[in-house]
C-alpha cells in the first residue's frame, strides 16, 4: 500500500464540472469566437474548439453540425447586437443628433465587442454571406438614403441621388471604424466628433448642382 508521502507526489484528477446543453452550447460559442476573431475561419478547426472547451469533436457537431454552423450562430448572434444599436439610434434621434449617436455607437460597438467586430469584417464561409457587415452596411445604407432623400426634397435637391450620399456617408463612418479597431486613438468620442463634423458641415453646406472645378 502506498504511504501518504508517496501518494502526496501523484497528480489528483480534479473532476469535470457538468454543464447543462445550454451551457455547453454558449461555452462553445465563446470560444469559437475568441478563436475566429484570432485566426478567422479557414484557420479554426473543431479540433481546436473542442480540445479548449474539454470535449470530443462529436459534441461539437452535435451542437452545431459543423464548423459552418457554429460561425453562422455567432455571425448572426453580432449582426443582431450591432443592427439593433444602429436602427435604434436611426429610429429614435433627429438631425446632427443622429449623426453623432450612429458613429459613437459603432465606435463602442468595436471598442466593447472587439471580437465580434473583428469576426463580421472578415470574409465569411458562402453559407453566411446573409449574414456579413456587408449586409449590415447595406441595411443602414438604406435607412440613411431614405431619410436623406426626405431631407433633399424639402431643401430643394434631386431626392434621387440619395441613395449615393448614403453610400458615401455609411461607408466613411464604417471604413473609420475598420482604421479604428486597431489604432484605438484618438478616443472614440473624439474619432465620432471629427467623423460628425466632417458629415454634418459637409451636408448643410450641399450645393444643388456641383461642378467639378477642373479643366
Amino acid at each position: 500500500m502506498a504511504s501518504p508521502e508517496e501518494g502526496a507526489g501523484r497528480d489528483v484528477r480534479v473532476p469535470r464540472t457538468r454543464m447543462t446543453g445550454t451551457q455547453r452550447r454558449e461555452q462553445l460559442i465563446q470560444i469559437a469566437r475568441t478563436l475566429f476573431a484570432e485566426r478567422g475561419y479557414e484557420a479554426t478547426s473543431i479540433e481546436e474548439i473542442a480540445q479548449r472547451a474539454s470535449v470530443s469533436k462529436p459534441v461539437v457537431y452535435e451542437h452545431f453540425g459543423g464548423k459552418e454552423g457554429l460561425y453562422a450562430v455567432i455571425v448572426d448572434r453580432e449582426m443582431s447586437r450591432l443592427l439593433d444599436t444602429v436602427t435604434n439610434v436611426l429610429t429614435t434621434n433627429r438631425s446632427r443628433v443622429r449623426v453623432e449617436r450612429v458613429a459613437l455607437a459603432l465606435l463602442a460597438y468595436v471598442e466593447d465587442h472587439t471580437d465580434g467586430f473583428r469576426i463580421l469584417v472578415r470574409d465569411s464561409p458562402v453559407a453566411t454571406n446573409d449574414g456579413t457587415y456587408s449586409s449590415l452596411l447595406n441595411e443602414a445604407i438604406n435607412q440613411v438614403a431614405h431619410l436623406l432623400a426626405a431631407d433633399f426634397s424639402r431643401r430643394g435637391f434631386d431626392p434621387d441621388l440619395a441613395a449615393m450620399y448614403a453610400q458615401a456617408l455609411v461607408g466613411m463612418v464604417s471604413t473609420t471604424a475598420t482604421w479604428w479597431l486597431d489604432e484605438r486613438t484618438p478616443p472614440k468620442e473624439v474619432v465620432a466628433a471629427h467623423l460628425v463634423n466632417l458629415c454634418w458641415n459637409g451636408l448643410m453646406n450641399l450645393e444643388a448642382n456641383p461642378q467639378l472645378g477642373g479643366n
